[in-house]
């Protein structure tokens, strides 16, 4: 085995490392890594302590596009497009240091799952380079948010400008309501 193959497989399982402490799934993992599905398996095994999670991945742009989701990818997005044309980013890295930034920006609660995960923020990219989304100015806050590509989005009004009624109105928002005027 040369030298240069072992720097290569050491870079490689460094980098299904980070992936998997970023929360990747074993098909991110095994797009963008080299190594062996079953190495990959006892490498997310050995750092999780569990089996990798079964199931396809998101396979629809709808997601994206409901009112809190798109609120996060659209953040997550605009820092990855900001990362790829200022910082020279590019691939599985950009797509990373990205998330890590999403994540400084919207840490989740303890204990908590962040609302975007390393695995949509990945497809969300796919999907971007797809031309199956897209960022469009909303015409209240100019901010970008993700859009469907084959909509109109002449006069695109964000979720935050334009809130939907029953936003915010999560099980688990009432709970921490009651909780609260039940202290």
């Amino acid at each position: 085995m040369s030298k240069k193959s072992v720097v290569s497989e050491a870079q490689e399982i460094q980098l299904a490392i980070e992936l998997i402490q970023l929360g990747a799934r074993l098909q991110l993992l095994e797009n963008e890594v080299s190594l062996s599905r079953e190495r990959l398996i006892k490498l997310y095994k050995e750092l999780k302590g569990v089996s990798p999670p079964k199931g396809m991945l998101p396979f629809s742009t709808d997601w994206f596009l409901t009112w809190q989701p798109n609120i996060h990818s659209s953040l997550y997005i605009n820092i990855y497009k900001f990362l790829v044309d200022n910082a020279g980013a590019t691939g599985i890295q950009a797509i990373m240091k990205s998330y890590q930034l999403y994540l400084e920006q919207m840490p989740p609660e303890p204990g908590e799952e962040p609302l975007l995960s390393l695995t949509r923020a990945w497809t969300l990219v796919r999907f971007f380079q797809g031309n199956m989304l897209m960022v469009a100015p909303c015409s209240k806050c100019q901010g970008k948010f993700v859009v469907n590509a084959l909509d109109l989005n002449d006069n695109y009004q964000c979720g935050l400008c334009h809130m939907p009624s029953r936003a915010g109105k999560t099980r688990k928002a009432k709970d921490a309501a009651a909780q609260a005027g039940g202290n």
